[in-house]
């Protein structure tokens, strides 16, 4: 009989489960559940109920192990990850008393100012925590429900995330794990407590609301009887201590020690690397997290990549194959069209207010293959903004993994090796964050069978790259590229204040 171990990763658009062979690390069988956000909200505003991950990942689940041929009894432990930063209410049933406000949710910008001038401003705010307080985490999100929703907020009894919440619904427990932990900007990351300022500074009975904090290598719990029954699994298999889509998506590139930097091509834009100490950024645009194997994971965040790209795609109705032979016929630059990607707001820079802005738009880059490789190009370039960032904290790349939809294609993989000026790999197995998910638990699982053996040890026998899709930069093309830095930051400086009178008049025209 197998043991299998599950790697689920429950993100903005889906949910991914993967059933994976202990003894080889070899992905036996994938399913996903598609969803989507909760339509005709306010500008800015993001949410997903809580029961929508739940009911996902029930039916993945079931369909991954049918799929595999699975029994019950091969199932010996499930590791979650989980989109980031969302906040999840619950009351003292354990029950959600809202929709979660998610990652990509920039309507608490106001809070986040509010927050940090009771901490004393952003330099003050940088050394109780080691991170600003930005919209995309859930401190905000949290002082926004006692402001707009005073009714829920007299009911809320705990906090937790979204991965958190999914490990409560298997398990029955309520903990939170330090690398997720450390995106919510209530977590003193240098020290893995909660920052008592912070919570004062929301409320001060917050700190009675937090669950316990478990490190990395810990389970959450066992698999409870009313979950298993969903799940046609046995109760009492093990549940790792999971984590976010980020530190998971670490493990599952083998970004667990140092040189190794992961760049993700998803929803969001993520770079980040393993670091043995915390990696502080006195400006706050990188994201001094601490990582979920007990390390600390050093990242920048744009929230708009393949979100510019489906855009374009969906608007001229091209297939995936389109789209990358559309965009691979444009010359390096797009002859001067630059997308400033800002669709959602922007997190690096903090740009919460920002809106999208084509530049350079004239007769012969008015084409559609042009605004395909302008959407490649321009949100690569918002990438490369933190990864120089990163270079400056002394984070320097000897290789970068690239995972998630953007790094399917030969084209933006290219454009990728020439924006970051460095050699680009992928991954055998494309699901980072999902196969990060399953080797975290069988991680867990290990130990607690009694072995000694480290997260780099499974991830180094596990992981592995398509040598064959590696891309290296070209000299000509990296100096094109840092000319067009150079002025898709200067344009996005420029048009910071307007960014915020537009966005005024639009909530104006939804009154």
């Amino acid at each position: 009989m197998r043991t299998l171990i599950l790697g689920i990763d429950s993100g903005t658009q889906s949910t991914k489960v993967l059933a994976v062979d202990a003894r080889d690390g070899k992905v036996m069988d994938t399913s996903a559940q598609a969803y989507d956000l909760i339509p005709d909200l306010p500008p800015g505003a993001k949410e997903q109920h809580p029961h929508t991950w739940r009911d996902a990942t029930a039916a993945a689940i079931r369909q991954a192990l049918r799929q595999a041929k699975s029994v019950a009894a091969e199932v010996q432990a499930i590791g979650v990850s989980g989109q980031q930063h969302g906040f999840v209410p619950l009351d003292k049933d354990g029950e959600a008393i809202r929709p979660a406000k998610l990652w990509c949710d920039t309507s608490t910008a106001a809070e986040c100012d509010e927050i940090m001038e009771k901490l004393g401003g952003l330099k003050k705010t940088i050394q109780a925590l080691g991170n600003a307080v930005l919209p995309g985490f859930t401190a905000s999100k949290i002082l926004w429900l006692k402001k707009q929703e005073p009714k829920n907020f007299a009911r809320l009894a705990t906090v937790l995330l979204p991965h958190d919440y999914l490990n409560f619904w298997l398990t029955g427990e309520k903990v939170m794990e330090y690398g997720d932990a450390s995106g919510t900007a209530l977590l003193d990351v240098r020290k893995r407590k909660w920052a008592r300022t912070v919570l004062d500074a929301i409320d001060p009975a917050l700190g009675e609301k937090l669950p316990p904090l478990i490190s990395s290598d810990k389970p959450a719990g066992r698999l409870q009887a009313t979950a298993a029954r969903q799940l046609d699994l046995n109760p009492g298999v093990l549940v790792s201590a999971g984590g976010g889509d980020n530190m998971m998506g670490a493990i599952g590139t083998g970004n667990t020690r140092a040189g190794v930097i992961t760049a993700s091509f998803g929803t969001s834009g993520t770079i980040y690397a393993c670091a043995e100490k915390p990696v502080v950024d006195a400006q706050g645009e990188i994201a001094a997290f601490c990582d979920s194997t007990n390390r600390w994971l050093p990242l920048l965040c744009t929230m708009n990549v393949t979100v510019a790209t489906e855009m374009v795609r969906g608007d001229f109705g091209w297939t995936h194959e389109r789209y990358a032979a559309e965009a691979a016929r444009i010359p390096v630059g797009s002859h001067g069209l630059l997308l400033l990607p800002y669709f959602e707001g922007e997190r690096t820079p903090n740009v919460p207010d920002g809106t999208g802005v084509w530049f350079g738009v004239n007769q012969k880059t008015f084409e559609a293959g042009h605004f395909a490789r302008a959407a490649m190009e321009a949100v690569t370039l918002g990438m490369n903004y933190g990864l120089r960032r990163l270079a400056e904290l002394g984070v320097k790349p000897t290789q970068i993994r690239a995972t998630g939809g953007g790094a399917k294609s030969r084209t933006w993989r290219q454009i990728m090796a020439d924006v970051f000026d460095a050699e680009v790999v992928t991954l055998k197995v494309g699901e980072g964050a999902a196969y990060g998910a399953a080797l975290q638990a069988l991680w867990c699982w290990r130990l607690q069978q009694g072995e000694t053996v480290s997260i780099a040890e499974i991830t180094d026998r596990f992981v592995g790259l398509n040598l064959d899709e590696t891309a290296r930069p070209d000299a000509g093309n990296v100096k094109a590229y840092r000319e067009l830095q150079e002025m898709q930051d200067e344009l996005s400086r420029s048009l910071r204040g307007v960014f915020a009178k537009h966005r005024r008049f639009v909530l104006s025209g939804e009154k």
